[in-house]
Parts: C-alpha cells; sequence; structure tokens
C-alpha cells in the first residue's frame, strides 16, 4: 500500500465532497493510530498484520486530506510508551516503519507531485540508526514541497516534548543566549517538536472506542 491511498471514490462519493468542499475546512487534522492489536485480535491475525492495516486505512485517510484540500494533517505513529511492548512487536513497528519509509522513496514521483513536505517529529535518538537516515532522507527530500504537510509523530509523547523544550531553554540560559526573565508561554511554544504547525482543529482516534467530552 502507498503513502496516500490511490482516489477510489464512488460518484456518489465525490458528489458529497464537493459538497463538503462549498464548507468552511479545517486547516489541520491529526490521527491518533490506536487499535490495530484489538483489530488482529478480532480477526484472528498477527499483530504484524494489524498494524500493517492499521497503515494501509492511513493512506486512504491521507488521501482523502488531499480530496478535500486539508492543508496539514499529523500522524501519531509511535509513543514512547510503545518501546514498553514487548521486544517482538517493537522490532515488527521498526521493521515496518523501515519498510515504509524505504517504499516512501520508491514513490517519490507522486509525493512531489502533491507537493506533499514530510516532517517526522519525536525523540528521534530513541530511533535505530539506518532509520533516522532514511528520516533524514525523506524531510531532506520534501523541504521545499508546499501543497501539504504531513507530520509523522515517532518516538513521541507530548511529556517528553515539553521535556526537550525546558532542556532547550536552561541550556540556552546557561550558553547565556537569553536570560531567564525571556521565559514566557509562547517561547516554550517555539521549542517545541510542532513549533511550525498550528493546534488541530480535529483528533481523531482510530480505536474503535468511543468517548463523550461532556
Amino acid at each position: 500500500m502507498p503513502w496516500i491511498g490511490e482516489s477510489s471514490l464512488t460518484v456518489f462519493q465525490k458528489f458529497c465532497l464537493n459538497i463538503l468542499k462549498c464548507g468552511p475546512m479545517p486547516r489541520h487534522i491529526a490521527f491518533i493510530m490506536d487499535g490495530n492489536r484489538r483489530y488482529a485480535k478480532k480477526k484472528h491475525v498477527e499483530q504484524s498484520k494489524g498494524h500493517s492495516k492499521g497503515f494501509d486505512k492511513l493512506a486512504d485517510c491521507l488521501r482523502w486530506c488531499l480530496e478535500l484540500g486539508i492543508k496539514e494533517a499529523t500522524v501519531y505513529a509511535f509513543s514512547i510508551e510503545n518501546f514498553k511492548r514487548s521486544k517482538q512487536e517493537v522490532d515488527t513497528l521498526m521493521e515496518l516503519a523501515r519498510d515504509k519509509f524505504e517504499k516512501l522513496f520508491e514513490e517519490e514521483e507522486e509525493i512531489m507531485k502533491n507537493g506533499i513536505c514530510i516532517r517526522v517529529i519525536g525523540n528521534l535518538s530513541l530511533l535505530p540508526t539506518d532509520i533516522r537516515k532514511l528520516i533524514a532522507k525523506a524531510m531532506i527530500l520534501t523541504q521545499n514541497n508546499q501543497n501539504a504537510i504531513l507530520n509523522v509523530a515517532f518516538a513521541y509523547t507530548s511529556r517528553d516534548e515539553i521535556t526537550h523544550s525546558v532542556k532547550t531553554i536552561v541550556k540556552a540560559i546557561n550558553d547565556e543566549k537569553i536570560q531567564r526573565d525571556d521565559i514566557s508561554e509562547d517561547l516554550i511554544s517555539q521549542c517545541l517538536f510542532t513549533s511550525l504547525s498550528p493546534n488541530p482543529d480535529l483528533l481523531i482516534r482510530t480505536s474503535g472506542e468511543w468517548q463523550y467530552i461532556w
């Protein structure tokens, strides 16, 4: 399955899509990839198959975002907490990531034609060296694309992101580049991995579970 799914909308779906595009559209949608293991258990298949199917459905979602003209999408693909899972599952997820980033370069023409800029955010130092190199290559390749942005949160948690921001500020103070009085909410925000992106307008968790927030 490619990174961006092929357009396979029915005539009725295209009609609905055109109606939706007449109204206000979110600028930024975020997806929390969840429920792959439950899917695998329900379908009586290996967990690796569940994770692979999850990526396939994500590719469809990204195609829909392009069709709707949504400018930015963020995918929370792998949490730092996931490293606590079994070695076999972590190795499977790393191999899946390795495979998908390698395939990205096979789809270079399509990615570039759609003008998609790929950013990978998170504590990348926790990842295997070869995956870090693939990520760097993908970001350099697409850095000047301006039609749409795909953020992939990999080895990421919000707590780690905040910790990284604080450490960056502390180092700047120790290096005498800023003063303590310069610390502000805005400065902390500028030091986050997500500093280049607006806040998501819509957050979707693909777990199959429903939660009502009043």
